[in-house]
Parts: C-alpha cells; sequence; structure tokens
C-alpha cells in the first residue's frame, strides 16, 4: 500500500513532480504519433502499414493495462513509473536506429506496454496526493499536462524532425522519458507492501468504477470522430484553417478543465456531468452544420466544455470512489473504457461516414453521448451518494 501525508492543497511538491513527468509523457506521445507515420512513409511503407505503425501501440497499451492495475496496488508505485518509462526512452532509442517496419512495429507495441503502465501509475498517485474534498479540480489541473501537450506536442515533433531529422528527434523524445524516470524516482512518499501480487478480475476490474468507466466508453467513442475526422471534414469546407478548430479547443481546455473539477466539488458531478454532455452533443451539431471557420471555433470551445471538461471530472469519481490500495485498479478501470471507446468510436464513424456521408455521422455519433446522458440519470444517486460519501480508507 502506498502512503502521503495528503497535504491540504492541491499544488505540494509531490503532486508537481508527477504533473511534471505526465507532461514529458503526453510530449513524448504526440512527438511520436506526429511523425511516426511520416518517418514510415520516408522507409518507402505502403499505406496500410503505416497504419499499422500509427496504432499498433494501442495494442500492448491495452493489455498490458490488465497486468498494471495488480502491479500498481501490489508493488511501490513510484519504482513502476521509473521502470515503464526507461522501456518508453528504450523504444524511441529503438525508433532512431530502426529501418524496417518489422523493427518500428516492435518498438512501438513497447512504447504501448509503457504507456500501459505510466497513464494508470500518474493518475493513481496524483490522486494520492490530492486531498479528497478537492480530488475533483485537481484531476482537473493534472489532466491540463495532456491537454497542454496535445496542442503543442505535434508541432514540436515537427519542428524537430525539420531541424534535426527523424533520429535525433527520437533521441530527444528518448530524453525527455529519461528526465520523467528521475523525476519518478524523486516521488516523497512512503510504501509497505502488504499483499502479494495475483492476476484475477477483481485485482484489474474496480468494480466500484464500472460505471464512470462506462461513461467514458460512451464519450470517448464520440470524441474519437472529433479526432479522427474533424480534419478531413474541415479541409473541404475550411481548408488548412481547420487546424485552428484543436487550437481552440486545446485553449478553452486550460480554462475548462480545472474549472469544471471545482464545479463537481462543489455541486456534484450529476448536476456538472449532465450539461457538459449537452454541450459535447452540441458541438457535434454545429460541426454537421459548419460550412465556415467561425462555426467550427463554436464547435471547438462547446466541446472543450464538453468531453475536455467532463472525462477529467469522471476520472476523478473513479478515483473518489476507491480506496487508496485499490486506485490502481480504479485507474486502470477508467482507462479501458476510454480505450475501448477510442479503438471502436473511429471504427464505427468511419463505417457510417463510408455508408450515409459525413454530415449524417456527426448526427449518428451523438447517440453514445446520449446514452452516457440516459446513463447519468439512471445512476444519478449512486453516482452522487458515491462521491458524498467517500470510501474509508
Amino acid at each position: 500500500m502506498n502512503h502521503d501525508s495528503n497535504p491540504p492543497k492541491i499544488w505540494n511538491l509531490t503532486f508537481i513532480s508527477i504533473f511534471i513527468a505526465n507532461m514529458l509523457l503526453y510530449l513524448g506521445q504526440a512527438m511520436s504519433n506526429s511523425i511516426l507515420p511520416l518517418y514510415a512513409d520516408s522507409l518507402n511503407a505502403p499505406s496500410a502499414v503505416i497504419g499499422i505503425v500509427a496504432s499498433s501501440y494501442a495494442i500492448t497499451a491495452l493489455v498490458f493495462k490488465l497486468i498494471s492495475a495488480p502491479a500498481i496496488d501490489t508493488f511501490n508505485r513510484k519504482y513502476i513509473l521509473a521502470a515503464a518509462f526507461f522501456f518508453m526512452a528504450v523504444a524511441f532509442i529503438g525508433f532512431s536506429f530502426s529501418k524496417t517496419m518489422p523493427a518500428l512495429i516492435f518498438f512501438r507495441l513497447l512504447q504501448g506496454t509503457g504507456q500501459a503502465f505510466t497513464a494508470t501509475c500518474c493518475l493513481a498517485l496524483a490522486s494520492d496526493t490530492l486531498p479528497r474534498e478537492k480530488l475533483g479540480a485537481g484531476i482537473g489541473y493534472f489532466s491540463l499536462a495532456q491537454a497542454i501537450m496535445q496542442a503543442f506536442g505535434p508541432t514540436v515533433g515537427l519542428k524537430l524532425k525539420d531541424m534535426i531529422g527523424f533520429s535525433m528527434t527520437f533521441v530527444t523524445g528518448a530524453s525527455a522519458m529519461a528526465l520523467a524516470v528521475l523525476f519518478a524516482l524523486s516521488l516523497k512518499i512512503s510504501f509497505t507492501k502488504t499483499k502479494k501480487f495475483y492476476f484475477s478480475l477483481n485485482s484489474i476490474i474496480a468494480k466500484e468504477a464500472i460505471i464512470p468507466a462506462i461513461l467514458l466508453f460512451f464519450l470517448a467513442t464520440s470524441f474519437m470522430t472529433i479526432t479522427s475526422f474533424v480534419a478531413i471534414f474541415g479541409k473541404e469546407t475550411v481548408g488548412s484553417n481547420i487546424g485552428y478548430f484543436f487550437t481552440v479547443y486545446a485553449l478553452t481546455m486550460l480554462v475548462t478543465r480545472p474549472l469544471v473539477g471545482k464545479l463537481a466539488d462543489k455541486f456534484g458531478y450529476v448536476k456538472v456531468m449532465l450539461p457538459m454532455m449537452i454541450l459535447f452533443a452540441l458541438s457535434l451539431i454545429i460541426i454537421s452544420f459548419s460550412s465556415s471557420l467561425p462555426q467550427f471555433m463554436v464547435a471547438a470551445f462547446l466541446n472543450a466544455f464538453g468531453y475536455g471538461g467532463c472525462g477529467p471530472a469522471i476520472q476523478s469519481l473513479c478515483m473518489k470512489r476507491v480506496p487508496k490500495e485499490r486506485r490502481g485498479a480504479g485507474s486502470c478501470t477508467s482507462y479501458i473504457g476510454m480505450d475501448l471507446g477510442s479503438l471502436l468510436g473511429p471504427v464505427i464513424a468511419g463505417t457510417v461516414a463510408g455508408k450515409l456521408g459525413y454530415v449524417s455521422m456527426w448526427r449518428i455519433m451523438i447517440i453514445p453521448i446520449l446514452t452516457a446522458v440516459f446513463l447519468v440519470f439512471l445512476f444519478r444517486q449512486d453516482i452522487d451518494s458515491a462521491a458524498e460519501n467517500p470510501v474509508k480508507e
């Protein structure tokens, strides 16, 4: 079991160290996601193989989350985090030396293995450092690391590639992961092993977090429609300026993520989540009607309040519903929901678009959001009572 002093403020030294490590994680992820397909293309890989290189990390990221949960709840979390960052550093070094597709895919799978532990472990550690009454706001601030790197990481990767080439850009990514190792090792947490490692459904899935994880599944399914197709859809009407959609989204999230978390702590999760989900659905409707850049900007702004604010709030609900010694399982459960939605969303949306067109696709992909709204109504008493009456620790 991992213990800490549970200080009364959010920005304590341990939280800051985890925040920086998490930021380095998403910097590396954003850089690799933006330049690996280009690197594979430079090695004359066919488009189908480039797609495998781009997405293969998700396979090991999902599979190894099944192991990461019991490991995080059994062993010292800071050493698990440091080891995971080390493997990701090795993956980046591997990218820089890879000249064949099998080698590139192997190291991409290794990167996904590391990410299976880093994301879940960072969330669990961050939750451990936060006072329970500020957990929503704290996780909102914590998720800013991802938001910032999603906004600027791809640009950093592409600029470095143009300046110093693919190989040295990958080495730079490895250096970021090595720095994250140091931040992980610097964490000041006490640890006493209280149980043996065992692999079971109960050690992987926290039943208390299943309802929030299902909500994340449906919301991520719809959100991946945006990340996968808004650039293609927008390019037909506003050209390359559609890139500003993601800029507005990312910048708005710098405000919405901590704000929505604070509101959830103050007014309850149901009162906050329902309007956020409605804004999310409204953003998809606006996209389906958009024929000008300002319309896309409004959709991006609303989406940053919708999914951008609601996602971290639901993750904080997962962490609030489980005791500290089960936060590895709670974190894993929430990410499994998001990962499954991220994997299925583009497939479902792409199929709908192929048969009915993009306009119909945007409107049909509102259905998962409305399903989440219905589930919040259905389980509203359970959601708020669990948040107001936390588990004993």
